[in-house]
């Protein structure tokens, strides 16, 4: 080796430059994980990239380019917050909202909003809807109201501005709606009284079926008895019972039949005890 000086340049600059790639491999690499993304910051060459978009897993990069990375996982946060109604009494809410970043617009976000849009963005414009569409109601409409349909009006009001920041509103829930007491109690007592005309109604209504049902069941049967009465001739009743005559003759039981003793010349039949 002391005869091959070449050779002991090259270890000494191979040496030199895995030194200088060990220190400094934290500025010529960076890693993504698992549901995020990144974009870089080029301050020599153009400035922020917010078209190329880096996935997963470990890149290279100069030591004066700064990556930037995002979380583009579904987040949830609970709001809380009080709200005017229609007649200007507050309406106390518990809301849930579920967002998560435009994967292919991180760029344009972390350009014109920042990293902190949760604060900047989502929750400033949830509050405004919600302002916005409670404020058409009363406190006793939101008791009756499809709980729903007043946070689907939300929902969309909030999507639309969100989507035009670079956001995803996936989902949001109104957990819960608080009302004033004294409305609370009038509300629950009016449905309390409600309830229980409903009920006298329905036994009213009861009562009247069962009152038709009887009537139409005893015309029934008058009818039925005048149709029998109308074809009940004396010659027909002479019939049945001169066969009924007979069936008791031939029966095992004792009895004595005189004949032509009773009414109209028809047998009576007594019994031999």
């Amino acid at each position: 080796m002391e005869n091959n000086p070449k050779l002991i340049r090259a270890i000494v600059i191979i040496g030199v430059a895995l030194v200088v790639l060990i220190a400094f491999s934290s500025s010529l690499f960076f890693s993504v994980g698992p549901g995020e993304r990144a974009v870089m910051y080029r301050p020599l060459s153009g400035g922020l990239d917010k078209e190329k978009i880096y996935t997963q897993g470990l890149h290279f990069k100069v030591p004066w380019n700064t990556n930037i990375t995002f979380e583009i996982r579904k987040k949830e946060r609970e709001q809380s917050m009080e709200v005017l109604s229609s007649n200007g009494l507050k309406i106390g809410l518990e809301m849930s909202v579920r967002y998560r970043p435009l994967e292919e617009k991180i760029g344009f976000l972390f350009d014109e909003v920042g990293a902190d849009y949760l604060e900047k963005i989502i929750i400033p414009e949830v509050r405004s809807a919600t302002r916005e569409v409670i404020g058409k109601y009363k406190p006793e409409e939101l008791y009756s109201t499809d709980r729903e349909g007043i946070q689907q009006q939300i929902f969309d009001r909030t999507s639309l501005v969100l989507q035009k920041n670079y956001i995803d509103l996936d989902a949001l829930l109104i957990r819960s709606i608080r009302l004033p007491d004294q409305i609370r109690d009038a509300i629950e007592r009016k449905l309390t009284e409600q309830q229980a005309i409903q009920q006298k109604e329905y036994s009213k209504q009861k009562a009247e079926k069962e009152a038709e049902r009887i009537e139409i069941e005893a015309r029934g049967k008058a009818e039925a008895n005048r149709i029998l009465n109308a074809s009940l001739t004396d010659k027909i009743l002479k019939e049945k019972a001169i066969s009924a005559t007979e069936r008791i003759a031939e029966s095992e039981n004792s009895k004595i039949v005189i004949m032509g003793n009773g009414k109209d010349g028809m047998p009576v039949m007594l019994s031999a005890d």
